[in-house]
């Protein structure tokens, strides 16, 4: 299974999900529309909390990513409005959204909590296999 996480700058949401899903053993990749110059500094902190480093800068979403995904998960921000929902739909591409707050501008705290609901659903995904 390989999957696809997307959000507006790939530098919290969509970077904490793929970071835990390798983790978990899933072929993961993140991307945004309007990626950040760098990964969101708190986000950085969270999971350093944790162990996992924040490896890479944020990446421009692609259709050639879409295409090599078997599922498509926004985070929070609606496959509607993030990515090109109606060419991964004739793709066959499987889509979801994760209803996830946004860690731009929250404290340790916010992020933290955020970053745990990341990892459940992706020990979720995980386990559906």
């Amino acid at each position: 299974m390989k999957v696809l996480f997307v959000c507006v700058q790939n530098a919290g949401r969509s970077k904490m999900a793929e970071a835990f899903a390798r983790l978990h053993g899933i072929d993961a990749s993140s991307a945004g529309i309007e990626p950040a110059a760098g990964i969101n500094p708190t986000v950085a902190a969270a999971m350093k909390e944790r162990g996992i480093g924040m490896a890479g800068a944020p990446r421009m979403l692609t259709m050639a990513m879409i295409e090599r995904a078997d599922i498509v998960i926004t985070m929070g921000c609606s496959v509607e409005k993030v990515c090109p929902a109606p060419m991964a739909r004739r793709m066959g591409k499987k889509l979801a959204d994760w209803d996830l707050d946004d860690p731009k501008g929250r404290d340790i705290a916010g992020v933290r909590r955020i970053r745990d609901e990341i990892e459940r659903r992706v020990l979720e995904l995980a386990a559906k296999g």
